[in-house]
C-alpha cells in the first residue's frame, strides 16, 4: 500500500498563525464576535461565499458565514470548496491527487471517490501544481475545522470556466444534502474607502439578485466560481443573503487602497 499524499500547508504563518493554540485562539475570537448573526437571521444554508485574505483582514467576515457553517455541523459530511487561482494560469478547474490537505491543526481528508467523479467532467483536471501554493483554498480550512465534525474535502481551483461549467460541477459533486459548496472570492480589490464601498454593495445586490452579469473580474475576484454559484441557485430556487459585507479599511489597515470582503448564505 503507496504511503498517503498530503498537501502541506503553504501559507500557515503569513495569511493565518502557523502555531496551532494560536490560530485556534483566533478563529475562535472571529466566531465568537459573529456568533449572534445566525440568531438574527435563522436559516440553514446550502452553500455560501466567504473571503479568502490575510485573517487580520478577511477573518472577521469569513467568520459571519462560518457562524452558519458551524450551526449545520452534525449534517456536513463533505464540503466542496472551489476558489480562484491565482499563481497558474488554468483553462477550466483543477483537482488535487493528494490524499490529505494539512493545516496546523491536522490533515483533512480528501473525499478520493467524489473527486474521481468530479474528474470525469471534460473541463476538470487533476493539476496539484494549481494547488501548490494557492491560498484562496488554503485559508478556509482552519475555519472548517473549528467549525465542523469530522468531514472530507473536494478542493478545486477555478481557472477560466463558464457559469455553466461550474454549475454542472456543482450539480455532479453536491447532490446529496451532507455535502456542503463553499465559493471562496474577496470582493472589489484597491479602490479608496468609499469607492469600494459602492462596489461592494453593488455586488452584494447582484449576488442577492442571483444576476450573473453584476458580478465581474472588477467587483469580485472569485466571480467565476461565484458565477456558477449563482447559476447553480437560480436554478434550485435558493435564496441568498448577505451576513456580512465590510472591507480592509474596516478591520485592519488603511483606507486609500482597501480590499473588499462579503460573506453570504444560501439557502
Amino acid at each position: 500500500m503507496s504511503p498517503s499524499k498530503i498537501r502541506p500547508a503553504a501559507v500557515a504563518g503569513m495569511f493565518y498563525p502557523s502555531d496551532p493554540a494560536d490560530l485556534r485562539k483566533m478563529v475562535a475570537r472571529f466566531l465568537q464576535d459573529a456568533h449572534d448573526i445566525v440568531k438574527e437571521i435563522p436559516v440553514t444554508p446550502r452553500a455560501i461565499i466567504a473571503p479568502h485574505a490575510g485573517y487580520i483582514y478577511s477573518g472577521p467576515v469569513a467568520a459571519y458565514a462560518y457562524s452558519y457553517v458551524q450551526s449545520i455541523k452534525d449534517t456536513i459530511r463533505n464540503v466542496v470548496l472551489i476558489g480562484p487561482s491565482h499563481r497558474v494560469p488554468l483553462w477550466g478547474l483543477a483537482t488535487s491527487s493528494a490524499d490529505f490537505f494539512a493545516t496546523p491543526l491536522g490533515n483533512i481528508p480528501i473525499n478520493r471517490a467524489l473527486t474521481e467523479k468530479i474528474n470525469q467532467l471534460p473541463f476538470v483536471t487533476e493539476m496539484d501544481q494549481a494547488h501548490a501554493m494557492e491560498h484562496s483554498l488554503e485559508v478556509h480550512l482552519p475555519f472548517l475545522q473549528m467549525t465542523l465534525n469530522e468531514f472530507s474535502l473536494v478542493p478545486i481551483v477555478a481557472g477560466d470556466a463558464s457559469p455553466e461549467d461550474i454549475n454542472r460541477l456543482i450539480e455532479t459533486a453536491c447532490d446529496s444534502s451532507d455535502t456542503l459548496l463553499i465559493v471562496s472570492s474577496d470582493l472589489s480589490h484597491y479602490h479608496d474607502y468609499q469607492t469600494a464601498k459602492r462596489m461592494d454593495q453593488d455586488t452584494c445586490h447582484a449576488i442577492e439578485a442571483l444576476d450573473i452579469r453584476g458580478v465581474d473580474s472588477q467587483h469580485a475576484c472569485g466571480y467565476i466560481p461565484v458565477r456558477g454559484l449563482l447559476a447553480y441557485a437560480k436554478q434550485h430556487h435558493l435564496h441568498a443573503t448577505t451576513v456580512d459585507c465590510r472591507n480592509s479599511g474596516d478591520t485592519a489597515g488603511p483606507r486609500d487602497q482597501v480590499v473588499g470582503y462579503g460573506s453570504y448564505v444560501f439557502a
